[in-house]
């Protein structure tokens, strides 16, 4: 992304979207009072974020026992739901299904790539599916602190040891199937991205034509195997991103606070909810809805309006495809492929 002289003005921004996690899979119940566990209160949960003003709902979903499930059935039970209870909002299914750990002493772990690509059958469709490309490390602990675990059950050296080894498989013959599934399927692919390797992956896959579309990213600053939280990271990240693209930043623990503060700042979008933290910026504990009552503030004291549900969708370029690598170099603000014989920099094309 590029930034002209008035591109700090808030004028100038495209209306913040909010992205909201609020089921987080890695905790049980009794780690926090902000974890809902029926169904209802799954429902009630989006409900409410909704009407705090987050219009992107990131979906995992418990069982009655509080577990996160594995089973694709309960998935398409709450989407169903949640288009009656909260229909303007993006639903966008969390591609790991559930990473959790079933006991103490089980391996934390993402599901195989057979049920992963289930997730393009889900009925009602969700609007998203996160999708990661490049196997990496996901040691979630890394970043923890002692202050960040204390009285959770990540305390438990099993469940942190179960954690800490956990890898998401995401070879390149899984996520091109798999983005060819969810795009035939009309599901938008959200990528999931931990630093500038994987961008540059993504851009093959255009540059190729084996993903023709928006490209909507969060990058992933949790450290473990993705970007940590330097500043410098993210901006370089940001630079390297098309203008055409849509970035949302997404980050653990307190540092969600001063990151999505630079991200609104910039013109960028911003990931809450108890999936990445639950504590504010204090170190209070923050339930979802506050987390999300916090950027809108912030949005405001910078004069940049949040977006509602139709203009998130709007943003977001929901339902749109593109014919061919070409157009979706062009529309996402690439430099086109190289003609043969052609010499020097290739110059962007209008869209």
């Amino acid at each position: 992304m590029h930034f002209l002289d008035d591109s700090l003005l808030p004028e100038n921004q495209q209306k913040l979207v909010i992205q909201v996690a609020p089921y987080g899979p890695q905790w049980v119940p009794g780690d926090s009072d902000d974890i809902p566990v029926t169904m209802d209160q799954q429902v009630q949960k989006a409900v409410d974020c909704w009407n705090a003003g987050a219009t992107v709902l990131h979906v995992h979903v418990r069982e009655e026992d509080g577990k996160g499930s594995k089973r694709l059935s309960k998935f398409n039970e709450l989407l169903a739901r949640l288009r009656e209870a909260v229909p303007q909002m993006i639903l966008q299914v969390g591609g790991s299904i559930s990473f959790a750990p079933e006991t103490e002493g089980e391996a934390a772990k993402w599901l195989n790539d057979d049920t992963r690509h289930m997730l393009a059958e889900l009925t009602p469709r969700p609007d998203q599916v996160t999708v990661v490309v490049n196997t990496t490390q996901m040691n979630i602990m890394e970043l923890m602190t002692e202050a960040d675990i204390a009285g959770t059950s990540l305390t438990a050296p099993g469940v942190q040891a179960a954690y800490r080894d956990m890898v998401v498989p995401a070879n390149p013959s899984w996520y091109e199937e798999h983005i060819r599934r969810l795009v035939a399927n009309g599901i938008q692919p959200l990528f999931m991205l931990g630093g500038l390797t994987s961008l540059e992956s993504v851009e093959r896959l255009v540059r190729r034509g084996a993903y023709c579309g928006p490209l909507i990213l969060n990058y992933v600053a949790i450290g473990g195997g993705a970007s940590g939280v330097h500043p410098a990271d993210m901006l370089e990240f940001a630079r390297r991103t098309p203008d055409g693209a849509v970035l949302t930043i997404e980050t653990l623990n307190r540092n969600v606070f001063p990151m999505n503060a630079m991200a609104i700042a910039l013109g960028m979008h911003v990931r809450v909810g108890i999936e990445d933290t639950l504590f504010g910026p204090t170190g209070e504990r923050m339930s979802s809805v506050q987390q999300i009552e916090s950027m809108v503030r912030m949005a405001r004291e910078l004069n940049r309006d949040v977006a509602s549900g139709e203009e998130a969708r709007q943003i977001y370029r929901l339902g749109e495809t593109y014919r061919n690598a070409d157009q979706t170099l062009a529309k996402l603000g690439y430099a086109p492929n190289r003609a043969y014989g052609e010499r020097g920099f290739p110059l962007r094309q209008v869209a």
